[in-house]
This record gives structure tokens, sequence and C-alpha cells, in this order.
């Protein structure tokens, strides 16, 4: 069983949860940006949470089905259409073969996620079939997919009816004004006190320059870095630092101008200072964000990023328990 690409939206990769384990030596993690959008689309379908399936940034694809299938769509507001009858979201639903699958304009969010039952049947590559584009690694031939591509699906591992829904109290989505709490980082003390201030204060806007490398944000004011002589090894610019580690969701300001929040795809390390990082529980989030989208950082310790996670995760075990009724 297969399906076929006849329009492959803007850009629409294969993804799961990612490979981790080769960051150290320059390889993300990659997979969905919304990784809660993509568990639930696997759930909706019957698959194992962390099955291969399709994102589509900003404009889905069209593709026809060669044998009938059981999808779901999750994550941004693309209404998804069988041979032109629109489907509910975040809701499973029966495709026959020879029917086509298509979307309609994008009304909300960023990034949908397209599972069908049996996952998508790529290769796996370090222990993931996720696509690393920058390195041409994993997916359909490392790739953004393109019109005529024939991808291969999985055995479904259970009969899972149509119709299966997650309720909208379950569902995440970014807030308007979206809002990013930020673990300060090892360098907060190079930005003045007035500087860090400010930063948690003013609104921000999604940057054009938004991938899933990273997520660049503008509109707030510029920082002020302390005054100090540059370290051997770093650059001539404040926010240049001696090379270091970058972990992901991690905000650098080049230039103390527009801060950067590294994502799934992001270089493992460089020479930008960070003054903080978005905490795991709103990485999922920042996919969502389309440009011009206004956002704020809020500032937490540690103990609240724990229990961001651990409510991340109580939401999870509500919607397995949900599914699984």
């Amino acid at each position: 069983m297969a399906i076929k690409i006849l329009a492959p939206g803007l850009s629409t990769t294969v993804q799961d949860l990612g490979r981790p384990g080769y960051y150290h030596l320059g390889i993300p993690l990659s997979g969905g940006m919304d990784r809660f959008a993509l568990r639930v689309a696997n759930l909706l379908v019957g698959n194992d949470e962390g099955a291969a399936v399709l994102e589509a940034v900003f404009m889905g694809p069209e593709i026809e089905f060669t044998a009938d299938a059981v999808v779901a769509v999750t994550g941004a507001d693309m209404p998804a259409k069988v041979d032109g009858a629109v489907q509910a979201a975040w809701t499973s639903f029966k495709i026959k073969a020879g029917q086509k699958l298509s979307f309609d304009f994008l009304q909300k969010g960023a990034r949908a996620y397209i599972a069908i039952a049996g996952g998508i049947d790529v290769p796996v590559v370090l222990g993931s079939r996720s696509t690393y584009t920058l390195g041409a690694l994993g997916g359909h031939q490392g790739r953004k997919l393109q019109a005529g591509d024939e991808l291969a699906l999985g055995s479904a591992v259970k009969s899972v009816a149509a119709g299966r829904s997650l309720a909208e109290s379950l569902r995440r989505a970014p807030g308007a004004p979206a809002e990013l709490r930020v673990l300060p980082g090892l360098y907060w003390h190079r930005i003045t006190d007035e500087s860090g201030r400010q930063f948690f204060d003013d609104t921000w806007k999604v940057a054009p320059e938004a991938d899933r490398i990273g997520y660049r944000f503008r509109g707030g004011r510029p920082l002020g870095f302390v005054p100090r002589k540059q370290p051997f090894g770093a650059g001539s610019d404040p926010s240049n630092i001696v090379d270091a580690c970058y972990p992901y969701g991690s905000i650098q300001v080049p230039g103390g101008t527009e801060p950067i929040v590294l994502h799934r795809d992001a270089v493992s390390g460089g020479g930008y200072f960070m003054v903080g990082t978005v905490i795991s529980a709103d990485m999922d989030l920042i996919g969502q964000l389309q440009p011009h989208t206004p956002a704020r950082f809020v500032k937490v310790d540690m103990k609240g990023a724990l229990t961001a996670r651990h409510d991340r995760a109580s939401l999870l075990g509500r919607v397995r328990a949900a599914l699984a009724s």
C-alpha cells in the first residue's frame, strides 16, 4: 500500500519523534516541531505515538491513495478534504482507494500533522525516519517531498474505526500573544539588569526567518551588555563568546537585537551568547507560530520549568486515556 504525492504543498516532510543521541556529533534531533500534535495524530489512527507522519508547513499537500486507509490531521487549522469534502480536524476519517486528500487554506497555526494508519514506511536512519533536510538525512531521500513521490505505508498495528476525535479541551495551541516560558541561562550575567527586565516586558513578533532550525523574533528593545574585555577566541561583538554548546530551545541574540530560538534542526554549538532557554513544555507552541505573530517571553525558575513539564506529561496521559476508551 502506498500514497502518491500529486502536489507537495509549500514544505512537506516525513517526521517522527526524532533521533536523539547524536547532537554531540552535530546531528540534531529533528522530528516534529509540534510533538504533541504528532503524537495525537498517531493515536487517533491507532499507530504508535512515534510513528512517521507527514508534517506540512503553511500549505498542505495533495495526496492520492492506492488503498483504503484511516487518516487523521492535527496541529494547524488547515482543513483536510477528501475528494473536496471537508473533514473534521483532530478526528480520524476514512479514505478509499483512488480518493485524493487535499487541504484548504491555512486558517490558524503553522504546521499540520497527517497520520495514516500503519505509518509512513521510509528507511530508518540512525534510529529515526525523520527528515533532516540540511544534512540530506532520513525521510524520503533526505529532502522535502516533491510531486510524483510515492511513499510506502506500514501495516496498521490495530484496526481503528473512523470518527475518533480528541475533545477541544485536550488540544494545545499558542495563546494571543503566545507566551513562551524561559529559564535564564549561563550567560544572563552578560546583559544589564535593565535589559533583562525589558527582554521579558517587551512584546516581540515572529520574523519571516522562522524555520525548523530556529525562530527569529523582532520588535523588542535591544539588549545592553555589561562592559568587558572580550576573551581570547571570542569575536569582537559583545554578543560573541568563546564557542559553546547550544541546547534545544536556547535563545541567541546576535548583536543584542533579534532573539533566535533554536529548534529541532538546530546546529549544536557556536559563538553567540544565550540569554536563556525556552522550556521543553513550550517548544511545541513555537512550531505553530506564523510570521508576524506577537509573542512574549515569560521568566520562570527551575521549579516552574519542571512543573510545566509535569503538567504537559499529565495532559498527554489524559489524551491517551481519552483515546483508549
